[in-house]
């Protein structure tokens, strides 16, 4: 290797690494370092929406070439980023052809199978020969293919009949016909298939890429992979953002304004504020129980602590299981068998170290006098009852939400956590006014 071309790595890796650091002004200036070859392969592993900042950068004499780079795909996810008064302009920036295609795209949600496929795929005829087919798909792989690992054999209505591999072609006997070496077992995407069973179907199958067919069975497009990468990314981001309490945002932490995260996140943040409100309710309710046993105030954090902890591990267990497609709606009594078992278990250990707690502290400084073994089976029990019931309301909230045609994910963890704290209060005081009644109370 070359000294220069040393050094064009070096400056392109530096761009990679540094690029989310820099302003806008910074990357175009970067970027137009970059030699035309380097500078396209970056473009196009760009996201659309820094695609789309870099370009309307540009002198718009510029615009034109780095349009036309992209498959009409990504052209689509590029114009979806675009504010409504730029849309048009840079669709006018491809040509005839391919303006068509990006326009169809469009029309689809932008989460359909439809609104992620590329129309451009490689297509033969069933009755051809495979010399024929590969001399054809010569021609389209010059013009228009991204992808050629499976040739879909389509007949004149465009209807998929079977798939081909490329491989199968060149083996093949060159007079052999293509219907005697295609598959016509396909695995298929329907239009308005949503992109998270479209991700889970890519993950059964370990496919590079799956046709994307309408009601009538005509082929649309493919998905590939690496479409599907992206989705995962996407799908998993949002679903973490709402386990932790917020709305899923729609642009990188560092590029969201200070008005439209406030937005995001202060909805949950006043819900929660409002429902913690009634665990004030609750304890004003054992307000006389305090007053006479002030030691139960001490364990108060503990015992809603660990009803909240225990809720959250199991609300973010159920939906992650959900997304990956282990549970469906008709599990949630397996669930309930399974979080039963496992909270009165955890409630037990973690009820154990709670009066031990209590007992060591007493041998050590006599803290809680001559009941301190009530006041110990106290916090056990309330722990054993509050961590169960934790992990129930925790499992079962997102089968609720499911139910109700919301979102799971929106069972966050700060969600679960103030609803099992006002329960909690409640098993609390009701075990210690059983257990210390006549004793502390």
């Amino acid at each position: 290797m070359s000294m220069r071309t040393e050094a064009e790595s070096l400056e392109l890796t530096d761009l990679q690494e540094t690029w989310r650091l820099l302003t806008p002004e910074e990357r175009l200036e970067a970027f137009n370092q970059l030699d035309r070859h380097e500078a396209e392969d970056f473009f196009l592993e760009l996201p659309a929406r820094d695609q789309h900042e870099l370009m309307m950068l540009m002198p718009a004499s510029q615009r034109r070439s780095w349009m036309r780079l992209l498959p009409p795909d990504d052209a689509a996810d590029l114009v979806q980023e675009a504010h409504e008064e730029e849309r048009e302009g840079l669709l006018a920036l491809l040509d005839e052809a391919t303006r068509r295609e990006v326009a169809a795209l469009l029309a689809y949600a932008e989460d359909d199978a439809g609104g992620l496929m590329n129309p451009r795929y490689a297509r033969v005829r069933p009755d051809v020969s495979a010399d024929e087919a590969i001399s054809y798909l010569r021609r389209q792989a010059r013009a228009v293919l991204e992808i050629i690992n499976y040739v879909y054999v389509l007949d004149a209505d465009q209807k998929l009949l079977g798939v081909v591999s490329f491989r199968d072609l060149f083996a093949a006997p060159g007079d052999q016909k293509v219907r005697d070496l295609m598959s016509s077992d396909v695995v298929t995407a329907s239009e308005q298939m949503d992109q998270e069973e479209l991700a889970r179907l890519f993950a059964q199958t370990n496919l590079q890429a799956i046709p994307v067919v309408d009601a009538s069975g005509r082929m649309k497009g493919i998905v590939t992979v690496d479409d599907i990468v992206d989705v995962i990314q996407e799908e998993a981001t949002e679903d973490i953002q709402k386990i932790g309490g917020t709305q899923a945002l729609e642009a990188p932490y560092l590029k969201v304004g200070l008005v439209e995260m406030v937005r995001k996140r202060v909805g949950w943040l006043a819900v929660l504020f409002v429902s913690e409100m009634l665990t004030t309710a609750a304890m004003s309710r054992f307000e006389a129980e305090i007053a006479r046993a002030v030691v139960l105030a001490v364990f108060i954090p503990l015992i809603i602590s660990s009803g909240g902890n225990s809720g959250s591990q199991a609300s973010t267990l159920v939906i992650r299981a959900m997304a990956l497609g282990e549970v469906k709606m008709g599990d949630w009594w397996r669930v309930v068998h399974r979080e039963l078992r496992s909270g009165l278990a955890m409630g037990l250990v973690l009820g154990v170290i709670g009066l031990t707690r209590v007992e060591l502290w007493q041998l050590l400084f006599h803290t809680y006098g001559s009941h301190h073994l009530l006041v110990g089976l106290t916090i056990a029990i309330s722990v054993l009852g509050v961590v169960t019931w934790g992990t129930l309301s925790g499992s079962m909230l997102p089968f609720l939400l499911k139910r109700f045609r919301l979102d799971p994910a929106s069972a966050s963890a700060p969600f679960v956590a103030t609803l099992v704290d006002v329960t909690g209060i409640v098993i609390y005081f009701t075990a210690a006014s059983v257990i210390l009644r006549g004793a502390l109370l």
